[in-house]
Formats: C-alpha cells, structure tokens, sequence
C-alpha cells in the first residue's frame, strides 16, 4: 500500500493598477527576463552568471533551466522529415535539467517546464463558441482537430519557479514565457493552476479530474480572513502595443467571501463566473504593499529560438524568433503576500496546486472566448518513493534482505521504520538491510525542513515451507531497430509460474519512466524468456532507457537493471568517425547499400547546423577527409547523414 501527499508550490500572479509595469530587460534571483532564451547572456551582451532557459554555448558561471536532452535529433527529425506529421506538428515536453527542489547555484529549482504544442491545424483548442473563463471545465468542448488564428496559436509554453536563495526566508520569483505564431495586434493569454488533477482527453474532447465547487477549487477564509484552504488561480495577461500592460491575478471563490478582508492580499473588485449571478467565479487581487512586483516584454528581432528551434504554424522550421514572438514575464510572489512558506507555515515544499492550463483568449475580456490551450501538465512533482525488497521471502531463520528506493531523488531525505521487524542497517538512507519478516516503511521529504511528501512500504514474510519462489531477473537486454524505429527487448526470468505480470517503463530523460506496455506470463513453470518491441518512432531523442517491473503473485515486486538504448549509432556502423576526439582533421566513414547523393550535416549540441556539404556516396565503403571548421567550438557535436530514407547519426567530439 501506498500513500501519496501531493506537494506544490503556490503560485501567483496579479496586476496593481496602482503600480508602473516593468517592461525593460532586468534580472530576478540569478533569473534574465529579458524576453531572450539565453544562460550568460543578458540585454543584448554576454554576462557570465546569468541564468535562463537554455544555453547555445556561451560560456560563464550561470545555468540553463530546461532539459535539453535530444535537441540535436529532434532538429535532425524536423530537417529528414519535411512533412508535417508525425513530426513537425507533434507536441513534446521537457522537465527542468535537474531534480524538483534542487539548490543551484545557492538558489532554490523548485520546478521547470517547457512544452511544444499542436499547431496549425490544431488537436488541443477549444471549439468556436461560448467557451470561457468562469465556465465549469465540464462545459468545454473541443473538436477533434481545428485550424486557429496564427495570432492565438500557441508555439512553445515556459514556466519556472525558484527561490533568491537556498533557504525559505528567501524570496520567491515566478518566471513565464509564451511564443505565438502573429506578432501583431494584440494578444491575450491566461496561465491557470489547478488543485486537482484536471486532464483533456483528446479522444472525447472532454475534461476531467476537476474541482468540486463549480468545476473548480475554491479558496476559503477564516473569519480573520486568514487562507485556511488554497484553490484554483489564473493569471489573466494582456500583451498591447509591442509591451506587457497588465498582469492580473485572479482566484476561485465563493462569492461570499468577498464580505471578508483577506489578510494577505486585497480584492480589486472583480468577480466572473459562469453568467451573472453565478455563486463561484474568479476575484480579482492586488497585494497589501505598494511597488512594482511583475515585469514583462517581448523578444527583440533575431532572438535565438533555443535548441529545439521553433515550428511556425505553415511548419517552417525558425532558427530566432522575429520581433515580439517571444513574450516573457516574472513575478515576485513573497512579495504579493502569497508566498507558501508564510501562507500556509514553515513547510517550504508545503503547496496545493498541482496542474497548469495555459491559454489564449480572443480579447481583452476576462469572459472572451477561449481559443488555443496546452494541456494539463504536472508541476513540482519530484519522484514519490517507491521501495522494493531484494527477497521478499524469508525461507530461514538466517536470511537477510536488502530493501531500497528504486528511484531515489538527490536532494530527498529518506527515513525507514518498521513496527514488527528489524532493520540492521542505518534508517536515514536510501537503503536498508534486514533481518526479519515485516513491514518496511519509507517516509520521504523533498529537502530538510519539508513535511513528508510520500510513504511507501515492503512487506517481508516469512514462508516455513517455500515450494514458491518468487520470479527473479536471469538478463536483459535489447537494441535498437533502425528499419521501423523500434526497440527490440528481451529478458529471462526463473521460476516463471509465480508471475502475475511484467510493465515495461521508459524514460526519455534519465530520471523519469512511464509505463511502455504490459506483458503478462507464458505457460512455463521454470526458466521462460519475453521479448518486446516499443515503437519509438514519436519519441525524439538520442537514447531511451527501459526497466521491466516484474509483479509476483505474492505481491511482491521486483525491478530489472536500467537499460539504455542508444539510438545514434546503428550495428552496422553506416556512419563513424575517427579519430574521435578530433582535434582538427577527421575520416568521416560511410557504408551504404546503393549509390546515391547525400546530404551530410554536422550539428553542434544544441541543434544548430555548423556546415553542410553534399556527397556522392558510393555502394559500399565510402571514407571523407574532413577538416573541424575554426568556427567550432570545443564541446559534443553529431554527424548526419539520410541514405535511402533513413537518417543515420554519429556522435563525435572537438577538443581544442
């Protein structure tokens, strides 16, 4: 059994009329807003120490926010494959580089995101009509797919939140970013945070997981006005004439409680629900204290795009950003009275929201028609302990069994406790060993000082006769299929009849795993093997790593080692290059199956093409005589090179 504690940071954003916008380039906890993607880099100039988005190479002490993780292929996706799906019209996402709640730089990560969505013709928007702001999710609809005004589409969505610090007292900044297709007229977006876990199912059309006050989450007061329950917020923004002329925020409530007066912030006066007279709707704040606490602008012209390159609504593929496509914001949320760590106690990871909306809206009108979205996506969630014992079965008096955190997060504090057996090993790691048959109980928190985010627990038992052994791992292993982009995997199991089933997890990243499929047992009692073959054709990277969760009828479980496969290299070596390190002159080697024309194009780490050269390959052994361009920096670059319709990739490194 296990339990789960949802932990979020509070986030919010809001407008004070009373306070002059900031719309000049200024820097934020270590953080540039200034509507560029680039780390070291600020207002036009280099500046070591400045963090950002991403990094395309310049060099210094600041870092980049979002995990660049096969930015080279997905590049080398778009440029071998012209037509608009599966590629170039699919949505992705990346997580923040490192771990939720990591310190940096002596600042505090507490979560990053960065999406691709649909474009053009588009399978996330909201059908033309009444859909609004106000409205109970349960009353959206959306059209199986639908072409949108360029200047609603929504091209990349970015979100970021840290501390100034590494410690609670220090404040908290919101960083947001927003790329549309149309950089004229005005534009109008909303970023919107859910408690629940709201979800868009693309097959019907419809939401689901949403609150229970009218589709939403409702904030409640004391009779002080004190917060006693967080809900739902949006952050409603206005982008007019070339600058960020109002930020507002707004929170769900029972329109009663605008009687009170909250203790850390003030209404503004407004309120929309579903239609006049509506009981739940959204009021409009402002903070307790005077100054500017929000800043916002857009992108000068020829702003790099970062290294996924940006995918414009005709799918033309941009290497910058032209003149406002990019808009970006922050905002300080201590200061607006709604820091978690003042608002709801000490517990610095102690936050209720969980998902984020964004949207785009025809106009001005808080209550206007909703066009573009990007789908629920998770925030603030580090990896929930999930614990499992190296034998579960105790046959002897003797036996011992080593019990651990199969997915352990870095800054995590774990704590073991047992009511009934005994733990022979320290309690304050990611690992135990043990003695005896029991109950096994992990509590993790996120860092020092954090409430418990999540438990888990094995159970040990003790069996006096152990005719069943539970299953175990005999191998693993697999490769990559170049000719339908496919994983092939394999293992072998002993003691085969005591599975219940097997779940093959991937992971893009590294860090995090989904479930790939699920494969249940053959009819062998003793040694049994399984073979799998995962379609990776919609999966942009370099690599993907798999485990198996093998699940005993005994309800034990049971992971396999981490397997990576690499998918830059094919076995057959149609593309190599040495020496590898090159220093200045290369042999690039490339064996094909027929003669033809290439295309050979050699990228750096961040997706961008350094030089480009046609060759004549010939059936068989081909050998180039390359020379590293003085332009080149030192680092990791890839090789590519599409020979009858396949692209093959090679990944080589330049010393100085």
């Amino acid at each position: 059994m296990k339990q789960f504690i949802h932990v979020f940071c509070f986030l919010i954003l809001i407008s004070n009329a009373a306070s002059s916008q900031v719309t000049t380039p200024i820097i934020k906890a270590g953080f540039g807003v200034d509507a560029d993607l680039r780390a070291n880099y600020f207002n036009g100039f280099v500046q070591s120490g400045n963090d950002d988005w991403f990094n395309n190479g310049t060099a210094g002490t600041g870092s980049f926010v979002i995990d660049t993780t096969g930015a080279a292929a997905t590049v080398a996706g778009y440029l071998s494959d012209v037509s608009p799906w599966p590629r170039r019209m699919a949505t992705m996402y990346k997580s923040m580089r490192v771990a939720p709640f990591t310190i940096v730089n002596n600042r505090l990560w507490l979560d990053a995101i960065w999406v691709r969505d649909y474009h053009g013709f588009d399978t996330t928007v909201f059908s033309a009509g009444s859909n609004k702001n106000g409205m109970s999710p349960v009353d959206w609809s959306s059209p199986p797919s639908q072409a949108i005004p360029d200047k609603n589409d929504i091209l990349d969505m970015f979100m970021h939140v840290r501390r100034a610090g590494p410690a609670n007292t220090d404040s908290l900044w919101m960083f947001g970013g927003l790329s549309l297709d149309n950089v004229t007229g005005n534009r109008y977006f909303d970023f919107e945070m859910y408690q629940t876990d709201i979800y868009f199912d693309r097959g019907t059309g419809s939401w689901y997981g949403y609150g229970p006050d009218m589709g939403h989450t409702s904030w409640e007061f004391d009779s002080t006005g004190k917060v006693t329950k967080a809900g739902d917020v949006i952050f409603s923004s206005k982008f007019q004439s070339s600058t960020l002329s109002e930020v507002e925020a707004r929170i769900w409530i029972n329109k009663s409680a605008l009687s009170l007066t909250p203790t850390q912030f003030s209404w503004s006066g407004q309120f929309d629900g579903d239609g006049n007279g509506a009981t739940y709707g959204y009021a409009s704040i402002l903070p307790n204290t005077a100054g500017v606490f929000y800043t916002g602008l857009g992108s000068g012209t020829n702003t790099w795009a970062g290294p996924f390159r940006i995918v414009l609504q005709d799918n033309s593929i941009a290497t910058n950003y032209i003149r406002d496509q990019f808009l970006e914001f922050s905002v300080n949320l201590s200061k607006l009275g709604l820091d978690p760590a003042t608002l709801f106690g000490s517990n610095i990871c102690g936050s209720p929201f969980n998902r984020i909306v964004v949207k785009t809206r025809a106009s001005e009108s808080f209550t206007s028609e909703l066009k573009d979205f990007v789908a629920p996506l998770d925030l603030f969630l580090a990896p929930r302990a999930n614990v499992a014992a190296e034998v579960p079965i105790f046959c002897s008096d003797t036996a011992t069994s080593l019990i651990q955190v199969i997915n352990p997060h870095p800054t995590s504090v774990y704590s073991w406790s047992t009511p009934d057996g005994n733990i022979v090993t320290p309690t304050n790691a990611t690992w135990i060993q043990v003695n005896q048959a029991g109950t096994y109980i992990v509590d993790q928190l996120l860092m020092i000082g954090c409430d418990t985010y999540a438990t888990d627990a094995a159970i040990v038992i003790r069996d006096t006769t152990c005719k069943v052994l539970p299953a175990i791992f005999k191998s693993f292993f697999g490769s990559y299929n170049y000719s339908d982009e496919k994983a092939d995997l394999q293992w072998q199991i002993l003691n085969n009849s005591s599975v219940s089933s097997f779940v093959l997890e991937r992971s893009s990243d590294g860090r995090n795993f989904e479930n790939a499929g699920i494969i249940f047992p053959n009819s062998n009692t003793g040694e049994a093997s399984y073979k799998y073959s995962d379609d990776l054709s919609d999966v942009f990277t370099l690599f993907a790593e798999y485990r198996v969760r093998l699940n005993n009828k005994n309800g034990s479980t049971l992971y396999s080692k981490v397997l990576r496969i690499n998918r830059s290299l094919t076995t057959k070596n149609v593309l190599t290059i040495a020496p590898n390190p090159v220093r200045d002159k290369f042999i690039l080697s490339v064996t094909a199956s027929m003669t033809q024309e290439a295309e050979l194009i050699f990228m750096d780490m961040y997706g961008r093409p350094v030089m480009r050269t046609n060759q004549q390959v010939q059936k068989g052994a081909n050998q180039f005589a390359m020379t590293v361009n003085e332009k080149w920096q030192p680092g990791v670059y890839y090789a590519l090179i599409k020979l009858n319709q396949q692209t093959h990739t090679a990944r080589f490194v330049v010393l100085k």
